[in-house]
Formats: structure tokens, sequence, C-alpha cells
């Protein structure tokens, strides 16, 4: 058979192969598409849901927050100045907007973080009644750590929801499904939902599951709240055993 010249002559000394393009992935979806913005109504949402669940914690666990009505209404007042400002669509680049934001996420974490210790400690006081009151009020607990969490992913990704809508963005803090896989979703960008699922599959698996953190931060918070979330639910799991047996 007479060699073509776009074959190797037999001894390999024919034409080479033409180069490979290494360029097949596309980059600009692997480092985040652009937002096109939000509707605060999820995030808004959420943080009433959390409201609601530190009302309904039991006075053991809200023990070291001082009235009951101070934390709740904190994050109210926050949340408040928040819609004020911008009532519909997250999308503004405001430095005193982030940081009311973050201010109320603040917030929200370290009242949920001083419950837990409460928490903790009423759970290994096997001297203390009300046993089935405590377990039952790890749920709130544990959900308030699921949102909170989510809140930070979704306020800090790539700089926050502002800078997200920016075509020149810094490394992306998460690497999302859509973002390994070109064209299976094109235009999409990540949202409040999003965060929240990542947060939500963190506490429940320990460790990331389809979305992967890429910078220490992320990893850094994925890993105090998956402690946090493991914590909860063994010392629980413990306690219930106890009052069951």
């Amino acid at each position: 058979m007479t060699a073509t010249p776009s074959d190797p002559t037999p001894n390999g000394n024919g034409p080479a192969p033409p180069p490979v393009d290494h360029r097949t992935r596309d980059d600009q979806v692997a480092w985040g598409v652009p937002s096109t913005g939000e509707s605060r109504l999820p995030p808004l949402v959420a943080v009433l849901v959390v409201i609601g669940l530190q009302v309904a914690l039991p006075n053991r666990v809200i023990a070291s927050l001082g009235p009951r009505w101070l934390i709740p209404v904190v994050e109210g007042v926050l949340l408040v100045a928040l819609v004020i400002t911008n009532p519909h669509r997250a999308d503004r680049e405001q430095s005193n907007l982030r940081l009311l934001s973050l201010a109320m996420i603040a917030v929200i974490t370290t009242a949920n973080i001083l419950d837990l210790g409460e928490l903790i400690r009423a759970l290994l006081d096997r001297t203390h009644a009300g046993g089935r009151a405590l377990v039952f009020a790890s749920v709130p607990v544990w959900v308030t750590t699921v949102i909170a969490f989510g809140l930070w992913f979704w306020e800090l990704d790539r700089g926050g929801v502002s800078a997200r809508m920016l075509a020149v963005h810094r490394q992306p803090d998460f690497l999302f499904p859509q973002m390994s896989t070109p064209g299976s979703s094109p235009g999409w960008a990540p949202s409040f939902v999003d965060y929240l699922y990542t947060s939500f599959t963190n506490a429940t698996a320990f460790s990331p599951t389809d979305t992967m953190p890429l910078t220490p931060w992320a990893k850094f918070l994925m890993m105090i709240e998956s402690l946090a979330s493991l914590l909860t639910v063994a010392l629980v799991l413990a306690r219930a055993v106890n009052i069951l047996a």
C-alpha cells in the first residue's frame, strides 16, 4: 500500500501528525461565567428562617447570648437595612452594602457557634434534665449552620455577588459541576441556591461532594462546617441512645 503524504512512512520518518490543540477546554466557563445579578428573595427567606429557628431555641441553649430578643433584633435590623438599600436584586457594587451583608452573616454565625457550644455542654451534662428537648434543639442549630455557611459561600465566592457580575474577576473559590463540564449549561452562573446546596451536602457528608473548594479560605470554611455538623450529629446520637436506653 502506498503511503499518502499525511501518513507516516514505514520507517517512522514521514510527516509529523498535526499539532494537538490543548485549548479544547472552555476556560471561560471553568473560570466562572459572569452573573447577571440575583433576586434577594432566596437569601432573605433563608435569614428569616434563621431568625425563626433562633427564637424557637430553649433558654438553656441561648443562655450565653443575653436576652432572647437581642440577636433576632440585631439580625432583623441588619436585614431591614439591606432590603431598604437594595430591595429587589443583589447586583449593586457598594462597599457599605456588602459590609452590612457580611456583618449580618457574622452575627448569625457567631450566635450559632455560641448556641452550639451551649448545646454540646448541655448534651454532655448527664445530670441535666430535659434531654429530649436538647435533642430536638439540635435540629435548628444544625439547620442554622447549613444556612450560615451557605450565606458565607454565596457572599465570598469570587469576591461576592457584584464581583461575580464582572467579566474580569478573581479566581473562583468553588468549582461547580457546570464549570468543569463546558457545554452542559451554557451561560450558567451559580446562585444562592447552589451555595446553599453545597453547604447542605458538606454538612451531611462531612466532606465536599460534587462541588470542590479551590482556595484556602473555601477549604477552611468547609472544614469548620463539617466539624460543627459532625459534633452536632455525633453528640445528639449519643444522647438519644442514652435517653432510649
